[in-house]
């Protein structure tokens, strides 16, 4: 038994009955029939499919927050900026797609060489609550416009989100078993890897996810996406425009109540602006506004109450190590996973806040001696998804960002963001392979040559 419940005030939502093996792999079996078909179709025939895609999401932008809202506690404004980016993610998809997989000529000693982007089958996408549209549009969309099929595991307290998603791929007229939901717990990932007609799978969640998605995987032969955790750096410098460094880094630790994978987590500040950056980002935090996220609120709940109080422990494990608690770090009276905007500072190398990834609304600041030391903290991680870095030298911050921040998104005066017209993916412990831009259509394709003689 699946079951949604509503984080605001631990109200169940709808309980769903898991489905047997015979109806997964029926599933599965009418997802690899269709396939047959669409990867003969044109590329102005799925861009069509794509395009109404969007237009749907667009028309329902509301219906969508809605869910969104009452499944995991997002903000309603935050849930429709998400639909929004998914119905982007499909306009960007349904007009490059066929440049993207245009065949490329290749001069060699035959009559005739090239390479072809073929579809491979059968994807299965295994995604997370968190941005419970967003992750599956950004796998969705190039996947299906190459040709693939897909196959959707969603987070189990999301699964109203999962089946809308079904529900706008059918209603945009795409084949009926393109794409389908399966609504199986956890444990069943690994026989779904298994079956035949599954060719690869991509994953978003947490590290300890990827790694057993991965292992399974590899002793299958099958090839695997991951975008796992992060604990993104942001290295604020002495030469910050300090109003747009804080509003920034608060923007970006609050955003989706602070459970995001590519949200700022640790705050490294170099001395000489080290005390009036804590102070004004201690201000910033205390005037933003937790609650009912149908209400006009910066942030919501926690998805769920266990993560809102794992969250919890991490803080008071990072005190008792000698952070010190500035802003929040209490749980709320009350109903609802609700935790409030809180900043630990004097943050070093092996307090909780500086070496695990805190998914929720809490901010870790670090204290830097300088560049070089700020930059070796930022590094200092198991974690290499996303970093930014705050100066009004664009030129310095430019070589920070391209040669010295080890991550796989580094950003400069702006929090880091995925953007369809980008690659976004991560290094170390933060997973591997690209998704977006023509490097995520790539993934799933077989990059084939072909020779003529």
């Amino acid at each position: 038994m699946l079951q949604s419940v509503n984080p605001a005030n631990g109200n169940l939502i709808r309980s769903y009955d898991e489905m047997s093996e015979s109806q997964v792999n029926g599933i599965i079996e009418s997802a690899h029939s269709a396939f047959l078909n669409w990867r003969r179709t044109t590329f102005s025939e799925r861009s069509n499919c794509l395009k109404k895609a969007g237009e749907i999401l667009r028309k329902n932008i509301n219906q969508y927050a809605e869910m969104m809202a009452l499944e995991m506690g997002k903000p309603l404004s935050q849930g429709r900026a998400e639909a929004e980016k998914c119905a982007l993610c499909c306009d960007y998809y349904a007009d490059n797609a066929e440049q993207f997989l245009t065949r490329e000529l290749v001069p060699t000693d035959a009559s005739k060489s090239f390479t072809t982007f073929e579809p491979i089958g059968v994807v299965l996408a295994i995604m997370p609550w968190n941005f419970p549209f967003w992750q599956v549009f950004r796998f969705l969309a190039p996947a299906l416009m190459a040709g693939n099929a897909g196959v959707l595991k969603h987070a189990s307290n999301v699964s109203g989100c999962a089946l809308q998603i079904e529900q706008i791929v059918r209603e945009a007229g795409f084949p009926e078993n393109i794409f389908r939901t399966l609504l199986i717990g956890s444990p069943r990932v690994a026989a779904v890897l298994e079956h035949k007609r599954i060719k690869a799978a991509t994953l978003t969640g947490s590290t300890p996810a990827g790694q057993s998605v991965a292992a399974k995987a590899g002793s299958l032969i099958k090839k695997t996406v991951l975008e796992l955790g992060g604990s993104d750096a942001y290295v604020v410098l002495e030469d910050a425009d300090l109003n747009l460094a804080v509003d920034t880094c608060v923007s970006s630790r609050l955003i989706n109540g602070g459970q995001s994978c590519i949200a700022a987590k640790r705050f490294i500040v170099v001395e000489p602006i080290r005390k009036q950056f804590e102070e004004m980002f201690v201000e910033k935090m205390r005037s933003k506004k937790m609650g009912d996220p149908f209400e006009n609120v910066d942030l919501g709940p926690q998805a769920r109450q266990n993560l809102r109080d794992d969250l919890h422990s991490q803080v008071q494990r990072s005190i008792q190590s000698g952070a010190t608690l500035r802003l929040g770090g209490t749980i709320p009276e009350g109903k609802g996973a609700y935790y409030p905007p809180s900043v630990l500072t004097n943050v070093t190398k092996g307090i909780a806040a500086f070496d695990e990834e805190l998914f929720g609304p809490v901010a870790a600041i670090v204290p830097a001696k300088d560049e070089k030391d700020a930059i070796r903290l930022a590094n200092d991680s198991i974690f290499g998804l996303g970093a930014a870095v705050f100066t009004q030298d664009l030129e310095r911050g430019e070589r920070i960002a391209a040669h010295e921040l080890e991550a796989g998104c580094c950003f400069v005066n702006s929090f880091v963001k995925s953007d369809p017209r980008l690659p976004f993916g991560g290094i170390k412990e933060s997973g591997y392979g690209r998704e977006l831009s023509h490097f995520g259509i790539h993934e799933f394709v077989n990059i084939k040559t072909v020779y003529i003689k």
